[in-house]
């Protein structure tokens, strides 16, 4: 059972919502339903949920009161399916070393019954999590991470101070592929490092209404991702005209949550380029998330060439003169690619 975030809403009495989602004041439509005879049926009110959830812009009934949680999970072929991420509000891939790619997972609509497996934490994990203000999870650090978590850039729990109390084995997988962390945990550790769960930062993110549509940009119905030659790492993504969502594929197999045995199914795919160099002998990265660069919006089978910016820690997707590109109402997937071979080469696309 998934702990929602009203659960949290005994924690703060107020809370700033980005500023993009509308207003939060309940309202009304009339619907009239003509009938076969021609007449009209009395109207009837459809009642317009009056909050919207920061992440996914999808209206809701209560307040989103709880401060954003991002969790490193492992991407291997023995750490799938992984557990939870269909619950992520958002999801960014990014490589980690070698052609190995890894997810941040930020959860703040909805926080599932456990989560992994938790991998690693890099140091531009780190920068995106404070950015965001999230409550971030991981389990082991390369040596840059371990000195920012020292020094508390970042709130955090991390496995190697917890493995077998927050953070449990799984007996069917191998380690490090078997770290996991529920629901609960996530909580308690909060409570035991002393950090809040009280959303405070503002994020910048404008979404269109749910019975809006994009009206411009290139049909791409097919959209695949390539980070090296091995296949275990690329991505292809497929609109479904029905759910108006993509699924996602990695390695021939469709991407699916290990707790539903469900697909994902994605409203927003974004890709951003980035500058990325190798900074030591085991191949660890340095990834540029502060410069901005061009970046690729696929919503609603449609493709459209954006850019991207760092706003005070928050990565935001944006038009040619600044001003913010709407989302859809549903969960994202952002990649960050490399300048070299550069987003042209690495993300081709379909109708």
């Amino acid at each position: 059972m998934n702990w929602k975030t009203g659960l949290y809403g005994a924690l703060a009495s107020t809370i700033v919502l980005l500023s993009g989602c509308g207003n939060e004041k309940s309202s009304t439509e009339e619907i009239e339903k003509p009938q076969p005879n021609g007449q009209i049926e009395e109207s009837v009110e459809e009642v317009v949920l009056p909050y919207v959830t920061p992440f996914t812009g999808e209206r809701v009934e209560n307040k989103v009161t709880m401060r954003p949680i991002i969790v490193t999970i492992n991407n291997h072929p023995a750490a799938r399916p992984q557990s939870g991420i269909g619950s992520a509000d958002v999801v960014y891939e990014m490589l980690a070393e070698g052609d190995v790619t890894r997810f941040l997972a930020l959860f703040q609509s909805e926080i599932p019954e456990n989560i992994g497996p938790v991998r690693s934490a890099r140091d531009y994990f780190i920068e995106l999590a404070s950015g965001l203000d999230a409550f971030y999870i991981a389990h082991g650090y390369s040596p840059e991470a371990q000195t920012m978590l020292v020094n508390g850039i970042v709130d955090n729990i991390n496995g190697m101070q917890y493995d077998g109390t927050l953070f449990i084995r799984s007996k069917d997988r191998y380690a490090p592929h078997n770290s996991y962390i529920s629901g609960e945990n996530v909580k308690l550790g909060a409570e035991k490092v002393g950090a809040s769960l009280l959303y405070h930062k503002k994020v910048s993110y404008t979404y269109y209404e749910e019975d809006e549509s994009v009206d411009e940009g290139l049909q791409a119905s097919n959209v695949k991702v390539k980070y090296s030659n091995n296949e275990q790492f690329n991505s292809t993504y497929t609109y479904d005209t029905v759910n108006k969502t993509y699924s996602r594929q990695s390695g021939s197999e469709v991407t699916t949550d290990d707790l539903t045995d469900e697909p994902i199914e994605l409203s927003n795919i974004l890709f951003f380029e980035m500058e990325h160099s190798i900074i030591d002998s085991a191949g660890r990265r340095q990834i540029d998330i502060s410069s901005g660069g061009k970046a690729y919006l696929f919503q609603q089978g449609i493709m459209r060439e954006v850019y991207w910016e760092n706003q005070d820690g928050v990565l935001v997707a944006v038009e040619a003169d600044g001003s913010e590109v709407k989302l859809m109402p549903g969960k994202t997937w952002v990649h960050f690619v490399p300048t070299n071979p550069g987003i042209e080469a690495s993300v081709t696309y379909s109708e």
